[in-house]
């Protein structure tokens, strides 16, 4: 067994400065969470020093992506396309742990499994996405998602939203409810309206889709409703919240949605709850009152614990959405560093892109972009830097988009999980 001091030597060899050894002979970095953001970020820090132990907790085998799940509705794609293995992230020389961390002990800095087992830290990554508020709306918990399916945590509820759709008599109506922001992909309940009216056209063409939206404005509005106009004539509906649009109580048993102006009875519907950081973000106390997690903007380490860092959905990022290209490039900002922390270096001032892109249709996409720096305490968004697609498209552009977008998902996933 090599000697500390012949550790050093070799750790110096490398590049690996003194200072991110610890006493335990290396760095220990911990993952919690193996979408993208904290799968990117375990297979970013190990790329960039192969001698930190690094460690993904996650307890499934198989991550179900939620980008391009709304495909799926619209039978697209079918879900075992969604689905990733942890062999790449594993090949890459990342420990992955398949179970769940219980707790996170800032201080002693350790995070508990499943069986009781204890992993120790020098830095700690958590990515653990989204939950939802239950009971935020009256009737609305977690039983109510067997009769109205949310689908934003993409899987089985995803296939009994589309067997639902594919039950339906044609010439019913479908309601889809959409909640204040902020929460996961602010563009996605639109592309989901837009994809299963693109369905019933095909299949069920009687039939209508109302949507009802806790907002008055939302991401790519223009952009969709002339989709919508252009595509789907008189299919699709929206109510924002000042003509009632704001669902204020469900009854699972009849799938009637009320709002302050009236109710509405479906032949299915689609219930997207309000929504926070994942309970391992509150049992370790990086969440605050919010529900989310706020985080300094360079190497987003926790405003309320130290050593602890927050990618993703769960995370305050100002004014960066909540995307999966978001996480990802969070994640490799974060892994660069945590890698210059470990080595008592300062992190340099990250620039952060993200790009969205959202379909309308199998062959009609559309996309906005944006990129954000530190200002303060928190991201705010380049002015200039980013833009969307053109609300006048010519020569094929939304079917290019639609091509960008595949091509996105490919690279992304490829990227992600190997």
């Amino acid at each position: 067994m090599a000697t500390r001091r012949h550790f050093l030597k070799i750790s110096a060899a490398a590049g690996l400065a003194p200072a991110v050894v610890s006493a335990q002979g290396r760095a220990r970095v911990v993952v919690i969470g193996g979408g993208f953001g904290g799968a990117t970020a375990a297979r970013t820090l190990k790329a960039t020093q192969p001698l930190l132990d690094v460690t993904l907790v996650e307890p499934n085998p198989v991550y179900t992506s939620c980008p391009f799940s709304n495909s799926v509705l619209a039978s697209l794609r079918e879900i075992g396309q969604q689905q990733f293995r942890y062999d790449g992230i594993k090949a890459a020389g990342v420990t992955v742990a398949e179970t769940s961390a219980t707790a996170v002990d800032a201080e002693a800095k350790t995070v508990t499994l499943v069986d009781g087992s204890r992993l120790p830290y020098d830095r700690l990554v958590m990515s653990p996405g989204i939950d939802f508020t239950w009971n935020a709306i009256q009737g609305y918990d977690e039983a109510a998602t067997e009769k109205m399916p949310h689908a934003w945590k993409a899987g089985a509820q995803t296939v009994l939203l589309r067997r639902q759709l594919q039950a339906m008599d044609d010439g019913g109506l479908v309601v889809l409810s959409s909640p204040a922001n902020p929460f996961r992909c602010p563009p996605g309940p639109y592309e989901r309206a837009s994809l299963i009216a693109y369905w019933l056209k095909i299949w069920k063409p009687k039939s209508k889709l109302l949507l009802l939206d806790s907002k008055d404005a939302f991401s790519k509005q223009r952009l969709f409703q002339n989709g919508w106009a252009e595509l789907y004539p008189g299919m699709i509906e929206w109510v924002p919240l000042s003509q009632g649009g704001k669902v204020t109580a469900v009854d699972p048993a009849t799938l009637t949605l009320t709002t302050e102006f009236g109710s509405h009875k479906a032949a299915v519907a689609n219930v997207i709850p309000p929504q926070k950081a994942g309970a391992i973000a509150v049992q370790a106390g990086v969440a605050d009152r919010t529900g989310w997690c706020p985080v300094e903007p360079v190497a987003f380490e926790s405003t309320l614990r130290p050593n602890i860092h927050i990618l993703g959905d769960a995370a305050i990022m100002g004014g960066m959405p909540k995307s999966a290209f978001a996480a990802n490039a969070q994640a490799k900002v974060c892994a660069a560093a945590i890698v210059k922390l470990l080595a008592g270096e300062k992190p340099q001032d990250p620039i952060v892109i993200n790009t969205c892109y959202s379909l309308l249709a199998a062959d009609y996409g559309i996309s906005i972009a944006g990129v954000y720096r530190p200002d303060g305490r928190q991201l705010t968004d380049i002015p200039g830097a980013g833009g969307a697609s053109p609300l006048e498209a010519v020569g094929g552009l939304r079917g290019q988009e639609a091509l960008y977008a595949s091509s996105w998902f490919r690279t992304i996933t490829a990227e992600t999980f190997g």
